[in-house]
């Protein structure tokens, strides 16, 4: 192991982060995305200092093969905007980088400092950044051109202990952010690593703050879980917290029931969505499906039916808002394991066609002159006249 030292103001040498090797963190490098490799060699060729940092690092630490791979760099986004055209600067308040390569996405970020506070947009050093994450076992700085990992915080004894500890004061890292409750009990289940006693109590207490968070960041925080090969223990998690009264209220006053409790954890784990389109949405509804419908009645009925069963799931799995296609994907899924069949196109498809053909209307109505050379267009193509 190495050491990175600093300097005071007075001069004087003070030690800042352990530096492990590969004989040390043994990570793969064989696990590490290539254009991600590739990212972080482009911004230090340019001068700037750029990491794999997160969940990536602690999934390599743990032998595990990382599905994301976050960036975070000296350069501020419109320099990465300018280093790589396959990108596009994203947030208003938070603004960071995405880089695409194909279907993959890398999000890179910049270096924030503590300035306003641990949840600060102003720009910063490392040693600020590394100070403003979550938890330690997410604060490890993987640099692949050198394969080391740069630890500030005491975060690989912390994964070889198998803690989650804050790195942010306890009496401020969930009041600053409540979805942090979430990921802390998300990490213990991926992991098997335990949350301190301290730390257990605190989430119990401060549960609440939950409340205030906007349905859209549940809704993806929720589908980050329900798509995760470890949701039922993530969601037992949750449920033994009290979190899931905020984020799944109709289950989790179901779930007082210790046989719906059961189906509903087992249901995780059956039908995973990388296997079925709609399927990890399908999970949510189904025990609640199975146990308010007659699936005999419901056989001899229509579309009207699918659409009342279509709308009081999405009423079922509030406050998530999840995207229409999918939740009638999952609606579907379920019929079609009882045998019913539904050849009509989705119901929504229509009524957007009908939003879009009033929005033209509206917009003929304001520019009336657009109406006749539309019509004229239409008419010269068959004829293929110039």
């Amino acid at each position: 192991m190495r050491i990175r030292y600093g300097k005071e103001q007075n001069g004087k040498l003070i030690k800042k982060a352990d530096v492990y090797t590969q004989d040390e963190h043994r990570i793969n490098f064989a696990d590490v995305d290539r254009d991600a490799v590739f990212i972080c060699s482009r911004l230090r060729s340019g001068g700037f200092e750029t990491y794999i940092v997160g969940g990536a690092v602690r999934d390599l630490m743990l032998g595990k093969k990382p599905k994301d791979f976050d960036i975070v760099t000296q350069a501020t986004p419109t320099r990465i905007r300018k280093v790589f055209r396959n990108s596009r600067i994203i947030g208003r308040r938070f603004r960071l980088v995405h880089v695409y390569f194909g279907p993959k996405i890398f999000e890179v970020s910049t270096f924030r400092s503590l300035k306003d506070g641990h949840t600060s947009n102003t720009y910063g050093t490392i040693e600020e950044d590394v100070l403003r994450r979550d938890f330690s076992l997410n604060a490890l700085f993987y640099d692949p051109e050198k394969q080391v990992v740069v630890d500030y915080v005491e975060g690989m004894k912390d994964i070889r202990e198998k803690r989650i500890r804050p790195i942010i004061p306890p009496e401020l890292i969930f009041k600053d952010d409540p979805v942090r409750m979430i990921r802390a009990l998300k990490y213990a289940a991926i992991t098997g690593f335990a949350i301190p006693w301290l730390v257990k109590r605190r989430i119990k207490k401060e549960s609440a703050l939950l409340a205030s968070v906007s349905p859209s960041r549940l809704t993806e925080e929720l589908f980050k879980i329900i798509h995760s090969p470890h949701a039922g223990a993530i969601v037992a998690n949750l449920e033994a917290a009290g979190l899931y009264d905020y984020l799944q209220p109709g289950a989790a006053s179901r779930m007082k029931d210790p046989a719906y409790r059961e189906t509903y954890l087992r249901g995780f784990g059956e039908t995973p969505g990388e296997e079925k389109p709609g399927g990890a949405l399908a999970a949510l509804i189904r025990p609640w499906l199975d146990a308010e419908l007659s699936w005999d009645e419901l056989q001899k009925g229509g579309w009207e039916e699918y659409k009342t069963v279509f709308f009081s799931a999405r009423h079922f799995v509030l406050p998530m808002n999840p995207p229409r296609t999918e939740l009638d994907l999952a609606v579907r899924l379920i019929f079609a394991e009882h045998k019913i069949e539904l050849k009509k196109a989705r119901f929504f498809d229509r009524e957007q066609e009908r939003g879009k053909r009033t929005r033209t209307r509206a917009a003929a109505a304001e520019n009336p002159q657009e109406i006749p050379r539309r019509r004229r267009h239409r008419a010269r193509s068959p004829a293929g006249s110039p």
